[in-house]
């Protein structure tokens, strides 16, 4: 039997059974979908959280109060720590002795009332400086980010998202006016023009004050973090170690501060995701599995079906080996034709879930599409072994009789 012939002889079969042949191609596509789309999600969500952390900038290192002790300081929990000493201004003041630093950008962080010409709502507080538009990569629709303010010098005055704008100024110039926030009253400056969320707050709903005047209006000294933007990548090993040495001075002694790198942090998520990804993805391959137990099953009912076909073919001349080859390239033809499908369908509903939800990126990775054919073939050859065995061993004078 030629090769042409025993793919002749397996598609004219597939199509002689329509029906099951649909069944078959359908379970196999399903499962080779469920990869794509769960791989997808995965990347989607690594892209994601990687994309919120480079929004932030480049270049940066985070001073939090408290010790952490891991060594990896990476994990998320590394940005609450509890301090025995207070994180200052005046701490923040000191860095600026370290050579290499580009941006130093202390931030307080709480939540209070807004009022403005009798209407009021609860809007959360940044206080910080100038630096952190830059260190943040914020930009502003109109007016100036907090002008006047250094690390030394907080004057009355305040930025604010358009949320806040909008329902607190209505069609009113926002730019000049004075704003009251809890018992302190500042000059509104400028209007934040990015959308999105920094420190897990909506930009569009807060209220940007000097970090001083933040500081006095919750009544606490202590800051909430210290970034410090380095001029160069290679330069912020030393600037760390420079940070830990001047605090621990200033703080008696005591290294009571922890210092994160940024590209630790978006390491230590990037390699969560990867796992997560490739965890999600053996986990649909599961599913190609069942899509072979299928085949296996469905053919070994075939067997009994096509004695009469196999046994013609056995007394003609066909031998075992043949018979079993085309079983096995029947199940090929299934689970192949199964995952090319199974990848049209798959990337086609990622397209629209890209369309439907714009700010996730839901590209499923390449080895996904390779391993899932792979796995699929695999699968396909594995579980046609059975049946094609089974078929091969017929007595041909009893497959024609149509006794079993």
């Amino acid at each position: 039997m030629r090769f042409y012939d025993l793919i002749f002889l397996a598609f004219s079969t597939l199509v002689r059974y329509p029906l099951r042949t649909l069944m078959l191609l359908i379970a196999t596509s399903i499962g080779v979908m469920a990869v794509i789309l769960l791989t997808a999600v995965g990347e989607g969500a690594r892209d994601y959280i990687t994309g919120q952390f480079k929004d932030m900038g480049t270049n940066l290192l985070f001073v939090v109060p408290g010790k952490n002790e891991t060594s990896g300081g990476g994990s998320p929990i590394d940005f609450a720590g509890i301090a025995p000493r207070d994180l200052t201004v005046e701490d923040a003041i000191s860095l600026r002795q370290i050579e290499g630093v580009k941006y130093i950008a202390p931030i307080v962080i709480g939540e209070t009332p807004a009022q403005f010409n009798g209407l009021e709502r609860s809007v959360p507080i940044i206080g910080t400086t100038p630096s952190f538009l830059a260190v943040r990569n914020w930009e502003m629709e109109v007016g100036n980010f907090l002008p006047g303010v250094t690390l030394d010098r907080s004057p009355p005055v305040c930025v604010i998202g358009k949320e806040v704008e909008s329902e607190l100024f209505g069609k009113n110039n926002a730019i000049g006016q004075w704003l009251r926030v809890g018992d302190r009253r500042c000059r509104v400056t400028g209007i934040i023009g990015t959308e999105g969320r920094a420190i897990g707050i909506d930009t569009q709903k807060i209220v940007v004050m000097p970090v001083s005047l933040a500081t006095a209006l919750f009544n606490r000294p202590s800051l909430f973090r210290i970034a410090v933007q380095a001029s160069n990548t290679w330069e912020m090993d030393q600037i760390k170690k420079d940070i830990i040495r001047i605090i621990k001075k200033r703080h008696q002694g005591k290294e009571d501060i922890t210092v994160i790198r940024q590209d630790a942090v978006m390491q230590s998520f990037d390699n969560i995701f990867n796992v997560l990804t490739m965890a999600l993805g053996s986990i649909a391959s599961i599913s190609l599995f069942v899509a072979g137990i299928l085949i296996m099953n469905v053919m070994l009912v075939a067997v009994s079906q096509r004695q009469s076909e196999i046994g013609l073919l056995k007394a003609i001349g066909a031998k075992n080996k043949q018979i079993s080859y085309l079983f096995v390239t029947e199940a090929v033809i299934l689970s192949g034709t199964g995952a090319i499908l199974g990848l049209v369908f798959g990337h086609t509903i990622t397209q629209v879930l890209k369309l439907a939800f714009p700010t996730f990126n839901f590209l499923p990775p390449l080895w996904a599409s390779f391993v899932s054919i792979i796995v699929a073939l695999v699968s396909g050859v594995v579980f046609g072994l059975l049946p094609a065995r089974r078929a091969s061993k017929l007595d041909p004078v009893i497959a024609l009789s149509g006794n079993k």
